[in-house]
């Protein structure tokens, strides 16, 4: 016969019930399957980095890898190749990108390359890569010449948007260019390229356009001739003067000065000699109605 005694309860005790349900919760899980793992790893880790010896020495290890890697011979760059560009440019875009070969192309900066590069003159753009083989190519579109300026500073070749191309020593290197003279020409050069266009007729005789007061043009001839255009709708004036020296040979009769500054009221001025001889023509018309 068992001894009568306590019965002992099934049910679980009231810790063992919430560690269950803890158990069963979704945070709680994600935590011991993730989280504590993490916490041991980076408790372990930043006992190790506490001590200052072992930090540069991982550090000194990172930077000979890395130091290993970029002086690979398949990331070298052996010369460099400039292309598109005249002798004059190259040697100057060798000028002021001085690289001392070989050299990692981790080290290259390729936008500042390029900057640099337009910041030459003659350089309308630029294009920096690095080609197979460990060869720095530099692709440049130079600007091309399109007139002479007459400075304060001297010749200039400028391009078809004003900028400047290089200098010029004498007229005559680049007689094939029409020339522009006068302060602030530099900044109206479409417009002036447009008076040219429209003045093919008499382009012979033009010996070049002189900017005045920096807003208007003045169409310098041979024989000593000038038209003078205004500030506004130049184009259209020159071209008035260009029709009626076609229909009357305008331009072929002895005058000095068109004056077109004012469109509505064109002035004429007259050499000296003919002048001189209207006035005498005029007096001997006058003279027998005066008596």
């Amino acid at each position: 016969m068992r001894p009568i005694g306590r019965f002992r309860d099934p049910a679980p005790s009231r810790w063992s019930y919430r560690l269950h349900r803890l158990m069963l919760t979704p945070g709680f899980r994600l935590f011991l399957r993730a989280g504590l793992p993490a916490l041991c790893v980076f408790g372990l880790v930043s006992g190790y980095l506490a001590d200052p010896d072992r930090r540069q020495m991982l550090v000194d290890y990172g930077t000979d890898l890395r130091v290993q890697i970029e002086q690979r011979p398949e990331f070298m760059v052996k010369l460099m190749a400039i292309e598109g560009a005249s002798d004059e440019v190259a040697e100057d875009l060798r000028e002021i990108i001085p690289i001392d070969f070989p050299i990692s192309s981790f080290d290259l900066e390729l936008e500042q390359i390029r900057v640099r590069a337009e910041e030459i003159d003659a350089v309308a753009n630029a294009a920096v890569r690095i080609k197979p083989g460990g060869v720095l190519t530099v692709t440049v579109i130079e600007r091309e010449p399109s007139v002479v300026w007459r400075g304060r500073d001297g010749l200039e070749l400028l391009d078809a948007e004003g900028h400047r191309v290089a200098s010029l020593d004498r007229r005559a290197t680049r007689s094939d260019l029409p020339l522009l003279a006068g302060d602030g020409a530099d900044a109206a050069v479409p417009e002036a390229l447009e008076l040219f266009e429209v003045s093919e007729l008499i382009a012979p005789r033009i010996r070049g356009l002189l900017r005045v007061g920096a807003r208007r043009w003045d169409v310098i001839l041979d024989r000593d001739q000038r038209i003078l255009l205004p500030e506004d709708d130049a184009v259209s004036a020159l071209q008035r003067v260009i029709g009626l020296d076609q229909v009357q040979d305008l331009l072929a009769r002895d005058l000095t000065v068109v004056d077109m500054r004012n469109p509505d009221r064109p002035t004429l001025r007259m050499t000296t000699d003919a002048a001189e001889s209207f006035r005498e023509t005029s007096m001997s018309i006058w003279e027998p109605a005066s008596r």
